[in-house]
């Protein structure tokens, strides 16, 4: 009784669609946890003007882990029919960014935004982290996150039909993992495009700190943990990009993804962007010019224009 209390109060308080559960959905994540509607913490001037009119469902569990919460934002204009999903997977580094989480999120909070206000609905998931969490925990939680994703997101008016991963820094090898990998993926995981954006898809023995504290110790693991050769059977679109300012590995790491993926006959749309300073700098919403906004919505208009039933 107490959890259903919990998840009606959840349905009567959010931001979400008029309709009700849909007969024989798997039942939500237990603890759901409603922190609030409106971001009062978004105090930023770019940031606060961004999210005018966006409201956010905070702390909302999908799995077991205490880092296993997402956030959802979403327009506070319903649309009259459900609206694609862009599930953000962001991380600097697979250990983390500790120095300044509250800037971290207020920079995620933009680009959760930036598709609440084009007509989207905006998911942030956070995940565990090294040297905690080692590989395969990273992908395993986001196939954790989008079978959530895949369960609720009708509850805020969004398509379980039209949803595209974006996974940035050690999220984007995070996703391209849970593609490339089968035996991670899990029932109500899947996704109808991705966007890569300066990811190490492949690490080698020059592999950082960072990478050996997911990866383990013994780089002679390294190939099979890759995304090579799984991602060249993955079937959906996939926009790849990285910056002008990305180091020379980062740069190789996106170029040989993109020659492989081409060489497979699944050439990927590409993209330079002209800067990297977070996600928000990679959508182009500091306004520098080259950034993720318009392959992302062209690729997002596709998925639209298709159809599904």
């Amino acid at each position: 009784m107490k959890n259903y209390l919990t998840f009606f109060l959840f349905l009567t308080m959010t931001a979400a669609s008029a309709h009700g559960p849909v007969p024989g959905r798997p039942p939500p994540p237990s603890d759901l946890v409603q922190v609030g509607l409106t971001d009062s913490d978004t105090t930023a001037g770019g940031t606060a003007r961004l999210c005018e009119q966006v409201t956010f469902s905070r702390g909302l569990r999908y799995g077991e882990s205490e880092a296993n919460v997402l956030d959802v934002a979403a327009s506070a204009t319903k649309a009259d029919t459900p609206r694609p999903v862009l599930v953000f997977v962001a991380g600097d580094t697979f250990t983390g960014d500790r120095g300044a989480p509250e800037l971290s999120r207020q920079i995620q909070d933009q680009a959760m935004c930036f598709a609440a206000r084009n007509g989207m609905i905006g998911v942030r998931v956070n995940y565990r982290l090294a040297p905690a969490a080692t590989w395969p925990a990273g992908a395993s939680d986001v196939a954790a996150a989008l079978s959530w994703v895949h369960g609720n997101i009708d509850l805020f008016n969004g398509d379980a039909r039209e949803i595209v991963a974006v996974g940035y820094g050690a999220g984007a090898f995070h996703v391209a993992t849970l593609l490339a990998h089968p035996e991670l993926q899990t029932a109500g995981a899947d996704v109808a495009g991705v966007v890569l954006v300066s990811g190490v898809y492949r690490a080698g023995k020059d592999a950082s700190d960072s990478e050996k504290a997911y990866l383990g110790g013994d780089a002679t693991q390294y190939d099979k943990r890759s995304v090579f050769p799984g991602i060249l059977n993955v079937d959906v679109p996939i926009v790849l990009a990285w910056a002008a300012d990305d180091s020379a590995g980062l740069v190789a790491q996106g170029e040989t993804l993109k020659k492989t993926l081409c060489g497979a006959g699944h050439c990927p749309r590409s993209t330079l962007l002209r800067s990297r300073d977070g996600i928000a700098s990679a959508f182009g919403l500091d306004g520098s010019g080259e950034s993720l906004a318009e392959p992302t919505l062209l690729l997002v208009h596709q998925l639209e224009a298709r159809g599904l039933p």
